[in-house]
């Protein structure tokens, strides 16, 4: 499916949820709830997580494991959840360091596998479904330094395209063991959220279309990732409206 590139749209919308602003500390809360089932949700089961949305929201919320599941799915939501609130902590500041990033790594991850939680990995990995190799552990160090580096050019592109950039550029990397798509849509929220954008999230039902663009872009055409993602913001500000609308109804 071809992805038309939305960021006018997405410049349009956020026009309007900046008209509903200041929120009060209710609207936030509840906003932030929200966003913490349906990304971590969302997320994990881009990556074959079996927990459903409700079941997710169980263990979030309830503390309850949910039987016939894997441990490691109840792990990878409450760990999700962990580098959730470490998201928004973040959004307050303007810039994105290496600490950033590997703090978001290491809290999702250390329930999982604590002694490779926010650590760059020690041995190759393959990505299925691609012919594409990520570089070898012995580059990863200082390609993520010129990655980090790289960080306040890429921040002068449009909100929207410096997101997609950043979540690309960390994929390409692939600098964990596990857990890199993850990190990746972690920060690409990060840097969304400090636009003043709302969470975006990434359908499970895309999926195909999320790793075919994520293909393209490995053969040197980022333009429909771009695009992808400036649809998938575009969705989640149309869901972001709906919502404060609903909260500022009397």
């Amino acid at each position: 499916m071809k992805y038309q590139n939305r960021l006018t749209d997405n410049d349009k919308l956020h026009e309007k949820i900046r008209s509903h602003r200041p929120l009060d500390a209710y609207e936030v809360k509840q906003l932030k709830e929200y966003y913490r089932i349906g990304l971590t949700w969302s997320s994990n089961a881009l990556e074959g997580n079996s927990l459903t949305e409700s079941e997710t929201k169980v263990v979030l919320e309830d503390g309850i494991t949910i039987g016939g599941k894997p441990l490691k799915d109840h792990f990878e939501a409450v760990g999700h959840s962990e580098a959730f609130d470490l998201l928004y902590k973040l959004a307050g500041s303007q810039e994105i360091t290496e600490d950033d990033i590997l703090g978001l790594h290491r809290l999702f991850y250390y329930r999982i596998q604590a002694e490779t939680a926010g650590k760059y990995r020690d041995r190759n990995v393959i990505i299925t479904g691609t012919d594409f190799t990520p570089p070898p552990p012995s580059d990863i160090p200082l390609t993520m330094q010129d990655f980090i580096n790289s960080i306040p050019s890429l921040s002068l592109m449009h909100p929207v395209e410096y997101a997609a950039m950043l979540h690309l550029n960390l994929v390409t990397i692939h600098p964990f063991i596990d857990g890199n798509g993850r990190t990746a849509r972690l920060l690409m929220n990060l840097a969304l959220l400090q636009a003043g954008y709302p969470i975006t999230i990434i359908p499970p039902i895309i999926r195909g279309d999320y790793i075919s663009v994520l293909r393209d872009s490995n053969k040197g055409d980022n333009q429909p990732f771009v695009n992808f993602i400036s649809c998938c913001v575009w969705e989640s500000q149309k869901e972001y409206l709906r919502l404060l609308e609903s909260l500022d109804r009397k």
